[in-house]
């Protein structure tokens, strides 16, 4: 585990607010969310269902409108207000700033897991013929999955598709990866391993990962843990992750 993530925030979000109009009424998902990712972290965000922790996540990726307030990203020696962008700016920009990982893994199963880890490349204008099909190798290779690089996604195991979707988010090798319950659908050896994954990835490579889980039991594997209850973080969590922060900056 990275230890010493970088005091430099990468990703903030001030104020952020999102509300959904059901039938019934206006439902309130987030409610005032500040926070503030530094470089190099590996974010644990728990909560039980509904809480608000993949609203959260589409907030940070703009794959969703928020409500009130701003989610700003700082990669890449540039700073992005996220939900300022049109909609064609930032599906580019994202592809090569965040990769995101969903526990339904949403291959394509037309493509091979080559195919499916070179596509990224190709919608944010990246692809190669011989370099990006290196590069899928590649990160297959760090998957431990190689062996498997031609075959279809149906072919091989859930906990072999989540790696190949792994692959998939850092085909571009973006600074932030984005975990939507990525290991809610394995088992807990498949789980163990695909969480192993993440930690190497931020202390070799130095990434930074946001993941939500409803899983109490990872929270101690995570460089800092925060917890959300209906649309808010809790805030003994926040106070004691600034203490923890301030002293390391300290040192």
């Amino acid at each position: 585990m990275n230890s010493n993530p970088s005091s430099q925030p990468i990703i903030e979000l001030r104020d952020v607010v999102k509300v959904y109009s059901t039938a019934a009424g206006d439902f309130p998902a987030l409610k005032g969310i500040n926070l503030q990712v530094r470089a190099g972290e590996f974010l644990g965000i728990i909560g039980k269902s509904g809480a608000g922790k993949s609203t959260l996540l589409n907030m940070i990726t703009g794959v969703d409108h928020l409500t009130e307030g701003e989610v700003l990203v700082h990669a890449d020696g540039s700073s992005v207000s996220v939900h300022r962008m049109k909609e064609d700016e930032i599906a580019f920009w994202r592809g090569r700033t965040m990769g995101v990982v969903f526990q339904s893994f949403q291959l394509l199963p037309m493509l091979t897991l080559v195919e499916n880890i070179t596509l990224p490349m190709d919608l944010c204008g990246n692809f190669h013929p011989k370099r990006s099909r290196e590069r899928a190798l590649e990160l297959l290779r760090l998957m431990e999955i190689e062996e498997h690089a031609d075959k279809f996604p149906s072919l091989i195991s859930g906990g072999q598709q989540q790696r190949v979707a792994i692959a998939r988010a850092l085909a571009n090798d973006p600074p932030i990866l984005i975990a939507d319950e990525p290991t809610g659908s394995l088992d807990s050896v498949t789980a163990d391993h695909i969480f192993e994954l993440f930690q190497r990835l931020v202390e070799e490579q130095g990434k930074t990962i946001v993941m939500v889980t409803h899983d109490q039991s990872l929270a101690p594997r995570f460089s800092r843990t925060l917890r959300i209850t209906d649309g808010e973080l809790d805030q003994a969590d926040l106070a004691e992750a600034d203490l923890r922060s301030g002293g390391r900056r300290k040192k």
